[in-house]
C-alpha cells in the first residue's frame, strides 16, 4: 500500500501536537521543530489545546509565529489529536506530545521511512534530569518507559508520541478513539486494514522520565483503565484479563535483575528502582483485579 516517496513528491507535513497546561515544555518543543532540517516551508505545526487554564489566547501568544492553535473542546489526548487532524492541511501527519523533544532531523528520517511504510513509529529516548542521579522513579522508568522498538516489532503499535502516516491512511482507518489505549487501538486497527507498520531508529525524539511516585501511578490507573476498556470479553471471560494480571506481577522478580544490571545510576539508585518495579507491579495487578470484580467494572465497560 506504499505511495509515492514523501521526500521526492515534498509534500507539506502537519505536526499535530496535543497540549494542555504544559506551556513551558510545549514552547521548547516548539524551537525544536522550527530547527527541523526539512526545507522552509514544507512544515506546519498545528497545536490543539484541550482546555488549558491559561486560555487559548496564551497558548496563542506563546505559538506566535511557529503553530496555528486550534480549540480541542473534547477532553482526552485522542479527540485533541483528531480536532488537529482537522484542522491540518498536510498530506503527511506526524503525532508528538507536547513535553517531548524532536532531534533536528526528526521528520526528515520519518518520512524517509514512510518510502517503506504506511505508518512510522520512531524512537522515544526517556531522559533524566540528572542521569546520573536519578529518582527512583526515574530510574525505573529509564529502564522500561517508552520501549518503542518493541511496541512496534512484537505489539503492532507505536506510540503516539512518535507517529508519522499518510494522511489517506489515517483518513481510511479513521479518528482516534477516546477513553481508550487510543495508539494501541488506533493502530490494531490500520493493521487489520493491512496498512504496514515500521520501526525507524533514525527517527528520535526524547521524552522526559516522571520523578515522582504520585506520577507513575496515575499512568498507570489510566492505562491500566485503557487496556481493560480494550479487551474485548470473550467465550472465557475475565479469565485472559486476570492471566495477564498475574502475568505482571510475577514479570516483576526477573523483571527487578534486570534493573541491577541496568547501567542506570549507582547500585543504590538501581536497589529502589527495584523496590519501585515491585510497587508498581502489584498496583497494576491490584488495580485489574478492582476494574474486574469492583462495583464500577460493568460501568466502566
Amino acid at each position: 500500500m506504499t505511495q509515492e516517496s514523501p521526500l521526492m513528491s515534498a509534500p507539506l507535513v502537519s505536526v499535530v501536537i496535543p497540549h494542555v497546561n504544559d506551556l513551558a515544555n510545549l514552547e521548547r518543543c516548539l524551537d525544536l521543530l522550527a530547527a527541523q532540517t526539512l526545507p522552509p516551508g514544507t512544515v506546519e505545526v498545528v497545536v490543539a489545546d484541550n482546555g488549558s487554564a491559561a486560555g487559548l489566547a496564551a497558548v496563542e501568544a506563546l505559538a506566535a509565529g511557529r503553530a496555528r492553535v486550534v480549540p480541542a473542546p473534547i477532553r482526552g489526548a485522542g479527540p485533541a489529536r483528531n480536532a488537529g487532524v482537522a484542522a491540518a492541511r498536510g498530506n503527511i501527519l506526524a503525532f508528538i506530545d507536547s513535553d517531548c523533544r524532536p532531534a533536528p532531523d526528526w521528520l526528515e528520517q520519518g518520512l524517509k521511512a514512510l518510502d517503506a511504510a504506511d505508518i512510522v513509529g520512531g524512537a522515544v529516548r526517556v531522559e533524566a534530569e540528572n542521569r546520573a542521579a536519578p529518582t527512583p522513579v526515574e530510574a525505573f522508568e529509564l529502564v522500561f518507559a517508552f520501549r518503542n522498538d518493541l511496541y512496534v516489532q512484537r505489539k503492532g503499535f507505536t506510540v503516539t508520541a512518535n507517529m508519522l502516516v499518510r494522511r489517506t491512511v489515517f483518513e481510511a482507518v479513521g479518528p482516534f478513539a477516546n477513553g481508550l489505549s487510543e495508539d494501541v487501538e488506533w493502530c490494531h486497527r490500520a493493521r487489520a486494514r493491512g496498512y504496514r507498520l515500521a520501526y525507524a531508529p533514525a527517527a528520535r525524539v526524547a521524552h522526559p522520565a516522571r520523578r515522582t511516585w504520585e506520577e507513575l501511578v496515575r499512568k498507570w490507573r489510566r492505562t491500566t483503565r485503557e487496556a481493560y476498556l480494550l479487551a474485548a470479553p470473550g467465550p472465557l471471560g475475565r479469565l485472559p484479563w486476570l492471566a495477564r494480571a498475574w502475568l505482571v506481577l510475577l514479570s516483576a522478580l526477573p523483571h527487578a535483575v534486570k534493573v541491577l544490571r541496568a547501567p542506570v545510576g549507582g547500585l543504590r539508585a538501581r536497589l529502589r528502582a527495584a523496590g519501585i518495579l515491585l510497587r508498581i507491579r502489584s498496583f497494576r495487578f491490584a488495580e485489574a483485579h478492582r476494574l474486574a470484580f469492583g462495583r464500577h467494572a460493568e460501568a466502566a465497560r
